[in-house]
């Protein structure tokens, strides 16, 4: 397994070990010491999965003040994976970083507390899983406008499809600083 930090600190792009034969493949999706050995020492209470056609955008959500950290990767097609910097006190705050998450290359992100997320599908449809730290609660669910050009996320698509919580999110620097997360390591 090779695990990488991303440009935003805390963010990792994991590269699972993939064992294939004639059969098909095998792989590891979590193991507690071995992420753990690489800095991600946490437990999950909750698995999610979705699935989305072409286009669709879901996104940037966040918990506040119930923080998720996410495990995330794609069983089938191929995502477009954003993690947004949205703790008031980091250096990074406002910083984005991206990957390509798909059913070929295996690869998962490690999304921690204190970052919205969100994805693009890229191939005609895509099934995306997550393992969640925390259950989610409606009262705590929050986004940040997919579209803010304070954070300038470049999409590889104009969205075909996104909900209307989606579409009304505000932009970051219109969230109250009291509904955001605070850096706990920086």
């Amino acid at each position: 397994m090779d695990i990488r930090d991303t440009d935003l600190p805390g963010v990792k792009l994991i590269r699972p070990d993939v064992f294939g034969d004639e059969r098909g493949w095998f792989l590891e999706n979590w193991r507690d010491e071995r992420f753990a050995e690489a800095g991600i020492d946490v437990s999950f209470s909750q698995v999610n999965t979705s699935h989305s056609r072409f286009g669709v955008l879901r996104g940037l959500h966040y918990q506040w003040p119930e923080p998720q950290g996410k495990l995330v990767w794609v069983t089938s097609g191929r995502v477009f994976d954003v993690a947004v910097d949205i703790r008031t006190d980091s250096p990074g705050f406002g910083r984005w970083t991206a990957v390509e998450l798909s059913d070929d290359n295996h690869h998962q992100l490690w999304i921690p507390e204190g970052f919205a997320h969100g994805f693009q599908v890229l191939s005609e449809q895509a099934t995306f899983s997550y393992l969640c730290t925390r259950p989610y609660r409606p009262e705590c669910d929050a986004s940040v406008a997919w579209d803010d050009e304070t954070i300038g996320v470049e999409w590889p698509h104009r969205p075909s499809s996104l909900s209307a919580k989606d579409a009304a999110a505000p932009g970051l620097e219109q969230i109250a600083k009291e509904r955001l997360p605070k850096c706990e390591s920086c």
